[in-house]
């Protein structure tokens, strides 16, 4: 009989597993997204010098996009220790990574007070966010689907995915109570630095939750199997490359849909259409959460219905939002500005909420963390990255060709799901 040292651990309770797994991702898309709707308002005059309003934004989007290159790295790194290593430290240690990257931002000086090294500092803290997420995503998913029972992976999967509608309400919703309660001379001044600072909060009530779990029932199989490879990446890439490409293809449209109603929705809404800042800010708000409806209402059916059928609605509505774009967010009013932001979002939830189920299913647990982390984060340089920067680019040509953008990643979405035909559904 073992010992009672030697007896492990209890496994965490159902609550505790998927409160830890949308928790951790919570924060951490709330300190992502405190960085989109400050690149879309106050970054390109503070951190970037240029002689036009447009190049100034450009370049702060661009900033924005470093993360997307930084993600797939961090998607690397963390993949290796979290299918070598382990789930539960392997998220530990990506939460404190972008959250301490996070708080670091507060402190920056600006351009006007020390130059070049502003935006270098801006840059370097904003790759040490997309290394961090880079691991967050994948890992949170595979604690909440390793743990599901068989037949409810897709419901317990969605609690990821909802962690970007929570983050971004607790980022936008902060930005929108600043507004309103400083003045412009302040909000520029001191005010913005303000989210960045609450992240130290969220990140140590992420840790509390997260050190308390035990490791997923996949991976303890897998370990004891001796089924874990010594490199993942190179096993990943060598065994399973199609559904590399067949999850990275599946996550583009998610991404574009989401930089798009959001990051730059907020940025030529008041910059260019004229609207208040606050005015913006409380309609997205409002729009985010139909994005949540959309990814409970996908997840829990997709546990029905299969994974792939919901995906394939959220993908033709992605097409069905670039096309109704230019008419509805240049209509002159911003009621209909936000019927298609509560549209776009919405099916949005509907090409997201199921992925947190489909991803995993890809890939044998040997590899998964690695797997899911880099088609998730691959697929949001095509459509997360490159979204804001091509819009800013199309834009003085028409919102329409904007929304072409929207109609080519649903396509490309499109066609990661046929690369799997023939295959299971999820």
């Amino acid at each position: 009989m073992p010992s009672p040292s030697a007896t492990p651990p209890a496994p965490a309770s159902a609550r505790r597993i998927l409160t830890a797994s949308l928790v951790g991702t919570a924060v951490e898309f709330y300190d992502f997204y405190i960085y989109a709707t400050a690149a879309a308002l106050v970054f390109g005059e503070l951190f970037f010098p240029a002689e036009s309003k447009t190049a100034q934004q450009m370049l702060s989007f661009a900033s924005f996009g470093l993360a997307f290159i930084a993600r797939p790295v961090g998607a690397i790194v963390f993949g290796h220790f979290g299918d070598r290593v382990g789930r539960k430290s392997t998220l530990v240690a990506s939460l404190m990574l972008m959250g301490g990257s996070t708080v670091a931002i507060a402190f920056l000086p600006t351009y006007d007070q020390v130059g070049w090294v502003a935006p270098l500092l801006l840059c370097l803290l904003r790759l040490g966010q997309g290394f961090g997420l880079g691991g967050e995503w994948g890992g949170a998913a595979l604690l909440a689907v390793e743990n599901a029972p068989p037949h409810r992976r897709n419901t317990w999967g969605m609690f990821p995915p909802l962690g970007a509608p929570v983050g971004f309400l607790m980022a936008n919703g902060l930005f929108l109570i600043l507004g309103l309660a400083l003045d412009e001379a302040q909000f520029r001044a001191w005010g913005w630095r303000l989210p960045f600072l609450v992240s130290a909060v969220l990140v140590v009530l992420g840790l509390w939750v997260r050190l308390k779990l035990t490791e997923t029932p996949a991976f303890v199989e897998a370990e004891q199997a001796e089924a874990l490879p010594k490199v993942p990446i190179a096993t990943l890439m060598l065994d399973h490359g199609r559904a590399v490409l067949a999850g990275t293809g599946g996550v583009i449209a998610c991404f574009a849909l989401f930089y798009l109603a959001t990051a730059f929705t907020l940025g030529y809404g008041t910059k260019t259409l004229g609207y208040g800042r606050e005015a913006m800010l409380a309609v997205e708000l409002v729009a985010i959460l139909f994005l949540a409806a959309g990814v409970i209402v996908a997840s829990v059916t997709a546990d029905r219905t299969g994974a792939r059928r919901m995906l394939v609605i959220g993908f033709l509505g992605c097409m069905a939002a670039g096309l109704a774009m230019g008419p509805m967010l240049g209509a002159g009013s911003l009621f209909v500005v936000f019927l298609w932001l509560a549209f776009a979002l919405f099916v949005m939830g509907f090409a997201y909420g199921p992925l947190g189920g489909w991803l995993p299913s890809l890939f044998p647990a040997g590899v998964r963390y690695t797997g899911v982390s880099m088609t998730f984060n691959l697929g949001g340089i095509l459509g997360g990255a490159v979204a804001p920067i091509a819009a800013e680019a199309l834009a003085h040509r028409g919102l329409g060709w904007i929304g072409l953008y929207l109609v080519g990643a649903g396509l490309l979405s499109l066609g990661g799901l046929a690369l799997l035909r023939g295959r299971p559904a999820a």
